[in-house]
C-alpha cells in the first residue's frame, strides 16, 4: 500500500469491516458516567487535566505565568496535519535561525502538533529532534504494511503499537526533566486529546505531569502524546489508567482534532491575565499544518474517494471557523495575530500525501525557507473563496 494513506481510508476500512470488528474488539470494563465526572489519573495532581469545555476556574493552573514579565507574552498554537507536521518543524527552525523566534510563554499542541510541541515548548536545542521526527523517514514507518487482521479484530488498521514507540523514541528522561524546568518558571505546555467515553476534548498540562517525575509520569507523559495523535481507526486508541470511588478503569482517549482542529484557552480566560488587555504586548502565533482554502479536484464517484473529500473538506471548514473566532477576539483586545498554514507555494500534495518521506522533507525545506526569510506570517484569516472573488472583482 502507498504511504499516501490517510486516516480516512482506515475509516472506511473500518466501516466495511461494521459488525466483525464489533464482535472481535477487546472487551473494557465498564464505569459509569458519574465515575467518569471523578476520575483521575493514580498519582498525579488534579492540576494535569481539565476538559476543554470547563468552567474558568478550572485552568487557573494551566495559567502561564513566566517570572520575567517584562517578556512580551506569546502563544504558540500547532494543529494537526499528520504527515504535514513537517512544516510546522521546518517553520519553527527555521524560525529559530532568522534569530527572531520568541520564547514561548504556552504552548498548545493537537494531534501531530502536539508531537511538535514539548520540542517547541523546551526551546531550539531540540530543533534537530523535530527535523529527525518528519524528515529521518522514520514518520514513514507508521503506514507500512496495513492489517486487515487488525481492521476485523483489532481497532485500528496499524495495531501493533508503532506509533507509541516512535513517541517513546523522543520522549526521553531528559525531555521531561527540561519541560518541567520552564514549567517551574511558570511557562505552559498544554496538549488536546478526545476522550470518546466522554465525547469531550481533555487539555492535559504536561509541564504538571513532568514536574512530578518518576517513570509513571514518562509512560503517562508518552501516553498522552500518542493519544493525541492516534488517527481513529488508523491508529488504537490509547487506553489511560485512572481511578474513581475506589474502583480502576480506562478511558478511551484518540486524537485531538476530532473535537478541535487548533486550540487556544478560552478567550474569556486569557482576558484574565493582564498581558492580554488593549496596548500590551502580546501575540498569538497559529501553525496549521496543512491547507485551508478549499481546493479544485474532481471527486471519484466511489465510496473511497468521497469519505476521503468529506473529512477533508470538513476539517478545513472547522479550522477556519476556529481561526475567525481567534482572530475576531485578538482584533477587538489590541492582541497581535500571526497565523500560518500550507499554501499553493508550498510542494504540491497531489503525487503524495500524509507520510511520504520525500514529500515530508520538501515541506520541511518550504517551512524552513519561510521562517528562515521571514516571509511566512498572515496577520488575517484566508478569505472565503466567493467573498475574495467579489473583493477582486470590483
Amino acid at each position: 500500500m502507498s504511504q499516501r494513506f490517510g486516516w480516512s481510508r482506515g475509516l472506511v476500512a473500518l466501516l466495511i469491516a461494521g459488525q466483525l470488528g464489533a464482535c472481535g474488539s477487546t472487551p473494557r470494563v465498564p464505569y459509569t458516567a458519574s465515575e467518569a465526572a471523578a476520575a483521575t489519573v493514580p498519582g498525579m495532581d488534579l492540576s494535569i487535566r481539565a476538559y476543554a469545555d470547563a468552567s474558568e476556574k478550572t485552568f487557573t493552573e494551566m495559567s502561564a505565568r513566566p517570572e520575567n514579565k517584562k517578556v512580551p507574552f506569546a502563544y504558540l498554537a500547532l494543529s494537526g496535519g499528520g504527515g504535514d507536521g513537517a512544516y510546522g518543524a521546518g517553520i519553527l527552525n527555521g524560525w529559530t535561525d532568522s534569530g527572531k523566534r520568541p520564547e514561548f510563554s504556552l504552548v498548545s499542541g493537537v494531534s501531530t502538533g502536539a508531537l511538535i510541541a514539548p520540542f517547541a515548548f523546551v526551546g531550539p536545542e531540540y530543533d534537530n529532534i523535530l527535523k529527525d521526527i518528519y524528515t529521518s523517514g522514520v514518520a514513514s514507518t507508521l503506514v507500512q504494511s496495513p492489517s486487515v487482521t487488525n481492521v476485523l479484530f483489532g481497532s485500528g488498521l496499524f495495531g501493533d503499537g508503532r506509533l507509541r514507540d516512535l513517541v517513546r523514541r523522543y520522549v526521553t528522561p531528559d525531555l521531561l526533566v527540561a519541560v518541567a524546568a520552564q514549567h517551574a518558571k511558570g511557562r505552559r505546555l498544554l496538549v488536546v486529546t478526545t476522550n470518546l467515553d466522554s465525547q469531550r476534548a481533555v487539555i492535559w498540562n504536561m509541564g504538571a505531569i513532568a514536574t512530578n517525575g518518576g517513570p509513571t509520569a514518562l509512560d503517562l507523559f508518552a501516553d498522552v502524546l500518542t493519544a493525541s495523535a492516534s488517527i481513529p481507526a488508523v491508529f488504537p486508541p490509547q487506553l489511560v489508567d485512572v481511578q474513581a470511588e475506589g474502583r480502576s478503569f480506562q478511558e478511551m482517549h484518540v486524537d485531538g482534532s476530532v473535537v478541535t482542529p487548533v486550540f487556544t484557552l478560552p478567550q474569556s480566560f486569557l482576558l484574565r491575565d493582564g498581558r492580554f488587555k488593549a496596548g500590551s504586548k502580546s501575540d498569538i502565533y497559529v501553525i496549521i499544518n496543512g491547507r485551508l482554502e478549499p481546493e479544485f479536484d474532481l471527486a471519484q464517484n466511489n465510496t473511497l474517494s468521497i469519505v476521503e473529500r468529506s473529512f477533508t473538506t470538513a476539517s478545513r471548514a472547522r479550522s477556519r471557523a476556529t481561526l475567525a473566532s481567534t482572530y475576531a477576539f485578538t482584533r477587538s483586545n489590541g492582541i497581535g495575530f500571526n497565523l500560518t498554514y500550507i499554501d499553493e507555494s508550498s510542494p504540491n500534495t497531489t503525487a503524495a500525501r500524509g507520510f511520504d518521506t520525500g514529500y515530508m522533507r520538501k515541506l520541511y525545506e518550504a517551512g524552513y525557507e519561510a521562517g528562515h526569510t521571514g516571509t511566512f506570517w498572515r496577520k488575517s484569516v484566508p478569505t472565503a473563496p466567493l467573498l475574495k472573488a467579489m473583493t477582486e472583482a470590483r
